[in-house]
């Protein structure tokens, strides 16, 4: 079947004469439902000196798996300069490091743990350091509860759990 193009009046839009009239509607919107997963980060920070130790593990409960997922750790002080990271790890700016955590899968069963010793500014009397998930591949989270901490750490050398 032969089909010719008319061009329609002032919005010049076309549509295809003698075709089917299924073509000539617009296509249905593609819809995705986002993977869903509960990704937790637990640990403990130490404050000393000029020194500011975060200790996290990551862990995803599911029910989907994560390709991966970036952590942000933020902290009340500024950063003394450019930091000794992991290599998964980048600083941000002067008071925002972001790690990603690699794959996690649904069951828990693979944890990603994370060291890191971070040099302030100063030798604050104590810090605010907040840890969550900046991204985790588009996945819902329904309980942030156990992924969003806010943790005071005063300079005592003592850990502080999240």
């Amino acid at each position: 079947m032969a089909s010719t193009l008319a061009l329609g009046g002032a919005g010049g839009a076309a549509s295809a004469v003698g075709a089917p009239a299924a073509s000539r509607m617009p296509s249905p919107e593609v819809r995705t439902v986002a993977p869903e997963a509960d990704v937790s980060h637990h640990g403990h920070v130490s404050l000393w000196g000029t020194g500011l130790g975060v200790w996290l593990v990551s862990r995803n409960s599911g029910p989907s798996d994560l390709a991966s997922t970036t952590v942000r750790l933020r902290v009340s002080v500024p950063l003394s300069g450019r930091q000794v990271l992991p290599a998964q790890c980048l600083q941000a700016d002067q008071q925002t490091v972001l790690c990603r955590t690699g794959p996690l899968n649904a069951d828990g069963s693979q944890e990603r743990q994370l060291a890191l010793e971070l040099q302030l500014r100063g030798r604050p009397a104590e810090v605010v350091v907040r840890i969550d998930t900046v991204w985790n591949g588009g996945a819902t989270d329904r309980n942030a509860k156990n992924s969003d901490h806010e943790v005071l750490a005063p300079a005592t050398g003592d850990e502080y759990v999240f």
